[in-house]
């Protein structure tokens, strides 16, 4: 498939402001139970949450760029029975007015107790927003993963491991993010972060080289025949049909040679686990702002490659009839 920056921007930065979220939350969650110290509502977890809301806000603004006709945006919605992309955008702004709630709460210092837990834990307003701020994101990592794990033609991406790794990667990202930003902020909570970042890290190297391993295993059930509906035994092609290229040659193949196919695949693996897990780990226990901010930048950076190898990955069977191109 050809990958769409705007999409490959869209997953990305989605996943790095959920990731964020859910780490400020958990910090949060750790506190009410006395496992953690209890941090400043504004400067921390308010902040915070806006930052991860400029994450979204920036993620869905890069989708607009993948529309033929952005006007009709809100039209994308209506199959939301059946149809992930339109389950994802009613997720989205959701759990962007959990996020944006749940900073207000914490901002105005008005986060009433609602009830107490075995008559020794406390839960208040902003514990119960961010719990359901906390469901959202989860659902937005299932539904944007679903978008391409249900399409089962494209055999590289049907698999559960697309939605876990979509997951780990958004988790991984947006921890570091928050050990960076707990640095900045100077809680003393960026070692907390950092190890949650680097066994989630570890945690999707797994993953996503279990995806590779299977995706260069894969035998396709889709052949010259099936793709032109042809039986014959030998079939040999000549042309497409017409002089120029099309939108099926434009749309459903990367485009690149077989080098930077390479190259790219290579660059996502040292820039996502390595470099960052190096960084991380001389982070830990340094108090350096500096080192947790350049391995969620490195990451980052390869995350990107990392997508644009997820959409070039994908074999479309159409491809099969536009081989001559």
């Amino acid at each position: 498939m050809h990958p769409a920056f705007s999409v490959i921007f869209l997953t990305t930065l989605l996943g790095a402001g959920q990731g964020l979220f859910l780490a400020l939350y958990t910090a949060q969650v750790y506190a009410a139970f006395g496992l953690l110290p209890e941090q400043d509502p504004v400067r921390f977890h308010a902040l915070g949450a806006v930052l991860a809301l400029v994450l979204l806000g920036l993620g869905l603004f890069s989708s607009f760029f993948h529309l033929g006709r952005p006007e009709r945006a809100w039209r994308s919605a209506a199959r939301w029975r059946t149809s992930w992309l339109s389950r994802e955008i009613l997720v989205l702004p959701a759990l962007m007015a959990a996020i944006a709630a749940w900073a207000a709460i914490h901002y105005s210092g008005f986060d009433p107790l609602l009830f107490t837990f075995r008559e020794t834990y406390a839960v208040s307003l902003s514990l119960a927003v961010g719990a359901i701020g906390t469901l959202l994101a989860f659902a937005l990592y299932l539904c944007t993963g679903m978008i391409y794990a249900c399409i089962k033609q494209l055999q590289e991406w049907a698999t559960p491991l697309t939605v876990v790794n979509y997951t780990l990667f958004g988790l991984a990202s947006g921890f570091l993010l928050a050990a960076a930003f707990a640095g900045w902020s100077g809680t003393g909570l960026a070692d907390f972060f950092g190890g949650w970042a680097i066994i989630a890290t570890v945690v999707v190297f797994f993953t996503r080289a279990a995806s590779l391993v299977r995706n260069a295993r894969l035998k396709h059930k889709s052949t010259l025949q099936t793709a032109i509906g042809v039986r014959h035994a030998q079939i040999v092609q000549k042309a497409q049909g017409a002089m120029g290229g099309s939108f099926n040659t434009r749309e459903f193949f990367h485009g690149a040679s077989k080098r930077k196919y390479a190259f790219v695949k290579w660059v996502f693996l040292v820039l996502v686990f390595p470099l960052p897990l190096l960084l991380a780990s001389a982070g830990l226990g340094s108090g350096r702002t500096g080192l947790w901010l350049a391995a969620f930048l490195i990451q980052y950076l390869g995350l990107l490659a990392e997508r644009w190898f997820f959409f070039a990955q994908a074999n479309h069977p159409q491809n099969l009839y536009y081989q001559t191109v």
